[in-house]
């Protein structure tokens, strides 16, 4: 099967060229110099050349709540540049399979969890990330649209939970909340700070999954195509409190110090836990767990980045 993967050079695409069964398959994963997805005609003469069976779009600009907040103009229109662009591309270049990756954070901020996917658009967004779910949502809409309207199209979103891992963005200007917590416990403990401050309470909950769990779900989403759902979570379907996952790094990392809590500082929303009866329906589970998956993070940290001043 030839797959066409845009967006490989990210968190996701890289642990999908990692998987096991990408030897299976002709992949091919284009960089900013062989396409620019903020260019249409671009994309769209990309996508004739290589003719793909099916398209995987997890191409996106990213990041925690520090740079969605900052940047709110850019995480709104790049990702729906981007989106459009392979989404509408693919539909004209006649690619008949395609699958979207979207985000929890297209869920509203006020939902009762667990979050099941007929909630999407049935409240306000969360503010902190607010420009980066309406992206993520018009693009998924837009998915369904073009398989409603054209059946033989069967384009179709996967909803994974909040993500980390290899590969995965460690910087504070970047991260979400796994690696950055492994890169600020990692500087305090070499250079013997006896204390660390978290963000508010830290009793919000979050769930995260290990992004090599996800690769493992779009690989099996390739060669179980027909009966994926239109819509489907992606998640452990457990969560923890942040004071919990800066815990867990604390005893992968070998930090010994204490924790201090800033309550002027914002949180974002007190809970988000995806539904995850879609996919158990579906026959799939995650496999790694939060330890291993740190862990595996961790490694690559001190690998790849070193202590990433």
């Amino acid at each position: 099967m030839k797959v066409l993967l845009f967006g490989g050079s990210g968190m996701v695409g890289h642990s999908f060229l990692e998987h096991p069964l990408a030897a299976k398959l002709e992949v091919f994963s284009p960089d900013r110099s062989e396409v620019d997805l903020f260019d249409y005609p671009a994309v769209k003469a990309y996508i004739e050349r290589i003719k793909p069976d099916i398209i995987i779009n997890a191409a996106a600009r990213v990041g925690g709540i520090h740079a969605n907040i900052a940047r709110p103009v850019a995480f709104l229109l790049e990702n729906l540049d981007i989106g459009r662009n392979l989404v509408w591309a693919a539909r004209n270049c006649g690619v008949k399979k395609l699958i979207n990756l979207g985000s929890s954070c297209m869920y509203p901020r006020n939902a009762l969890n667990p979050l099941k996917e007929e909630m999407i658009l049935q409240g306000e967004f969360e503010p902190t990330n607010e420009g980066y779910a309406l992206s993520k949502t018009v693009i998924s809409r837009l998915c369904s649209y073009i398989s409603k309207e054209t059946p033989e199209f069967s384009y179709k979103t996967l909803i994974p939970c909040n993500l980390y891992g290899r590969w995965d963005k460690f910087s504070p200007e970047h991260s979400h909340l796994v690696p950055a917590v492994i890169r600020k416990l990692h500087l305090a403990k070499i250079n013997g700070e006896k204390t660390v401050e978290i963000w508010g309470d830290g009793a919000a909950r979050r769930e995260f999954m290990y992004a090599g769990d996800v690769a493992d779900c779009i690989h099996r989403a390739i060669i179980n195509f027909d009966s994926l759902p239109e819509l489907m979570n992606v998640g452990p379907g457990s969560d923890y409190s942040v004071n919990d996952y800066y815990q867990t790094v604390a005893e992968v990392v070998g930090y010994t110090g204490a924790f201090t809590h800033d309550l002027s500082k914002p949180e974002g929303m007190k809970q988000k836990l995806i539904d995850i009866t879609r996919m158990s329906a579906w026959g799939w589970r995650p496999g790694t767990t939060l330890k291993e998956g740190v862990k595996a993070s961790y490694d690559f940290f001190k690998t790849f980045r070193g202590d990433a001043k």
